[in-house]
């Protein structure tokens, strides 16, 4: 630790004890604020807040139904928590229950009480949730939508005995700065969206409360517990505060403090290619909500904004839309289950939600025609939310690299649009608290539909496992060697023996798009295993292939994990994953996905049912595939997907003998009216195979009526076809060649071929 960090954690220590001595001597913690004190510029004004419902009510009307649905649920202490349904609470709320597992959390001071002992408390993020109060802002804007005045009677009822039961510094609701910072923000907007309407004594006590919510955020900042959403959060909270509440005594100090953070934070936890660092969807969208929050709050008071933070946000919202050209975005690592605006908005499907406030403050044209309407860009700026997203369903997807982050997305407009996303990335940051033990994992979404999928996070805290399944290796679709997950868990909220994972190459090229990547996670078993891992795109046809290099006998497992409305069977040349049909989608023509198994593989193949995780807390049923091999090393295992209309496996898929080839392998893949071959060679020699002689590390060759009709070469120098050349070049490069081109096609702009290639 450095003295600062000393100094800060022994000053936090103190201060517990002191307020707790505080408590028993009746101190009153809330600070002096004078009554009927002024309020900062929120998102709207009070005249600006009927257009926004009556905006709301014109362009998304299934939403304002939602609102008013949910709210009469709260009314009835019913509540939809995370990813549990339907909790009933009873006539009195106990703020102190995990309702899920029927487990309370003691009532002590909130320094002593182990929020991650689940014996004791149960599931701390169950209570955490509705101890955030983001419900009660739902039955703010009913009361907005309707006027009807029961609304506000629940808000003031549940609030008081909220307080009642709360006293600080007593109970878990008072463990963490960000859940005092999340009820913080709560409290914010239920102010404001009651206006003069909420009683006066209601008004006067939620602004003492504040001041008791700044006061503690202030002094227990996750500057060394938690340096990551946890911290941005609490900043955000202490700068709403400040700015919104700005008589209190230290509510200067509270904004600039948390605006300083704000800032500080936006170039320390986004690494340089926009990708958040700890290495998960979920909170990426996290801090994005928190950070474009924070900066609309910051525009409407006239607080100045620094071009490089917004550098940073458009980056953010660029991964966002990178990631979601097929449709939703898929998740990868953990899924907390929070939202800063909307807690019900906390699936996959919604992790695009922060380009809608993009799109309304910077315009960009990328972001606009990804971005969907949503409530929340509606109450934060009205009728300038309006008027994008109208050429989403025309976008043209595109490949991209975030290199930094280790993130690959290759697309594919072959049909319709396909994405395939890779993580070659790391782990996460520090101990990779929020990281899953993925590394080369697959996800393929097309036109919407999730085809292969992260199996997601199940909870952080229980007594069955499901922490350490769903976070581990076997949960996502990649490799793993001897039953070992390719980092070691060291409690739910760290690893060790983290994977170093390296992108070796990446090309976008002319037609085709090829990765290779690679992890040392199991350089830590007694006999070192290498992963490395092949992926090549092509005309809607990917060839994914997995190396394991070494020394010894493992065990290799291979996993692919489908979406929960995915159908799949097996077939004689290898399975078929078919989504499921509802009544309202069957006069829609649905894609399938083809996996081709090579039919003389030493993988053997067995289809069942895994787990998946949709949302935190909720886990079901879904189809999983496992190949295995007890091998000698090294030994690689080849799989070639196809997105089709057919509902049946097509052609076949063989791996090419071995034996007379020189660090050469190959797998060929032939129907009725062409073959296609990908050639693989470890070493720098020429090779031959059949008619075809090259020196490239990769070949893809498309052969019809024995004739070849395209060629995709990675770091090659010529290819000889029947001993006629196709290709001489003076130097190893990248390039497509096809008896439609007119000319050869290289992935490096510059190169000068030697030969144009002759036609057949």
């Amino acid at each position: 630790m450095s003295w600062d960090e000393i100094r800060t954690r022994i000053g936090q220590e103190t201060r517990k004890r002191l307020d707790l001595i505080g408590y028993y001597s009746g101190q009153d913690f809330a600070p002096i604020s004078p009554p009927n004190a002024s309020t900062g510029k929120c998102f709207f004004s009070e005249e600006e807040s009927s257009a926004r419902i009556a905006l709301l009510k014109d362009v998304l009307p299934d939403q304002v139904d939602l609102i008013l649905a949910e709210a009469n649920a709260i009314c009835l202490h019913r509540f939809t928590l995370l990813g549990y349904d339907n909790l009933e609470y009873g006539r009195e709320i106990d703020w102190h229950l995990d309702a899920v597992h029927g487990k309370r959390a003691p009532r002590r001071p909130w320094h002593t009480l182990d929020f991650l002992d689940f014996d004791s408390v149960g599931d701390h993020k169950v209570i955490w949730e509705l101890n955030r109060h983001q419900h009660l802002v739902t039955l703010a804007k009913a009361w907005r939508i309707s006027r009807e005045q029961r609304f506000i009677a629940e808000i003031v009822e549940q609030w008081n005995s909220w307080q009642r039961a709360n006293p600080y510094p007593l109970g878990i609701n008072w463990g963490s700065a960000l859940e005092v910072a999340f009820r913080s923000l709560s409290w914010l907007w239920v102010a404001h969206l009651l206006g003069e309407s909420a009683p006066p004594d209601f008004r006067r006590n939620l602004t003492s409360c504040l001041g008791i919510h700044g006061r503690y955020i202030e002094k227990y900042l996750s500057t060394y517990f938690s340096p990551n959403t946890h911290l941005l959060g609490e900043a955000v909270a202490l700068f709403f505060i400040g700015t919104l509440r700005p008589a209190f005594p230290r509510a200067e100090a509270w904004q600039r403090r948390g605006w300083e953070i704000i800032l500080r934070q936006a170039q320390r936890q986004v690494r340089s290619d926009g990708v958040y660092f700890e290495q998960s969807l979920h909170y990426h969208v996290y801090a994005l909500d928190f950070f474009l929050h924070s900066r609309v709050l910051a525009e409407r008071n006239g607080i100045e904004i620094p071009p490089e933070f917004d550098a940073v946000m458009e980056k953010m919202l660029m991964v966002v839309e990178a990631l979601s050209q097929a449709g939703s975005t898929e998740g990868f690592g953990d899924d907390d289950g929070g939202r800063v605006f909307n807690p019900r908005r906390n699936r996959t499907e919604h992790m695009n939600d922060p380009l809608a406030l993009g799109a309304a403050i910077y315009g960009c044209e990328k972001i606009r025609a990804a971005a969907k309407l949503t409530e929340e860009a509606v109450w934060l700026f009205g009728e300038r939310a309006t008027g994008f997203g109208k050429g989403s369903n025309q976008r043209k997807v595109q490949s991209r690299a975030f290199e930094v982050g280790g993130i690959y997305v290759i697309a594919a407009n072959f049909q319709r649009p396909q994405l395939m996303m890779i993580d070659a990335g790391p782990q996460g940051t520090g101990r990779s608290g929020h990281g899953h033990a993925d590394a080369l994992s697959i996800r393929l979404t097309v036109e919407g539909q999730r085809y292969l999928v992260d199996a997601g996070t199940g909870v952080y805290i229980s007594d069955n496992g499901d922490r350490e399944m769903f976070r581990g290796t076997g949960a996502h679709n990649t490799l793993r060697v001897d039953g070992q997950d390719q980092a070691v868990p060291a409690g739910p909220f760290a690893w060790t023996n983290l994977p170093a994972v390296k992108a070796e190459k990446w090309i976008k090229g002319e037609g085709f798009d090829f990765l290779v990547a690679s992890h040392d996670g199991y350089n830590r078993l007694p006999q070192p295993v290498i992963h490395r891992r092949f992926v090549f795109h092509c005309d809607g046809m990917w060839l994914v292939r997995d190396v394991a290099e070494g020394e010894g006998n493992h065990l290799l497992e291979i996993f692919w994990h489908f979406g929960e409305n995915i159908e799949v069977t097996e077939e004689k040349s290898g399975f078929v994953g078919r989504p499921l049909q509802s009544a309202d989608d069957r006069s829609v023509a649905r894609l399938n996905l083809a996996l081709l198994t090579p039919c003389n593989s030493i993988f053997k193949h067995e289809s069942g049912s895994g787990l998946i995780s949709p949302a935190y807390g909720k886990s079901v049923p879904a189809p999983a595939l496992r190949f295995s091999a007890q091998s000698a090393l090294p030994a690689e295992c080849a799989v070639l997907m196809k997105v089709q209309q057919q509902s049946a496996v097509e052609g076949r898929l063989t791996e090419v003998s071995q034996s007379q080839h020189n660090g050469l392998h190959a797998y060929a893949y032939e129907t009725a009216d062409a073959v296609d071959t990908f050639f693989f060679q470890s070493s720098a020699e020429i090779w031959s195979s059949g008619p075809c002689t090259s020196d490239a590390e990769f070949l893809y060759s498309r052969v019809e009526h024995n004739r070849p009709t395209k060629l995709v070469m990675i770091g090659g120098s010529f290819v000889k076809w029947d001993g006629k050349e196709l290709i001489t070049q003076s130097k190893r490069t990248d390039f497509t060649w096809s008896t439609e081109a007119a000319e050869l096609k290289s992935s490096s702009p510059d190169d000068a071929f030697a030969n144009a290639g002759r036609r057949f």
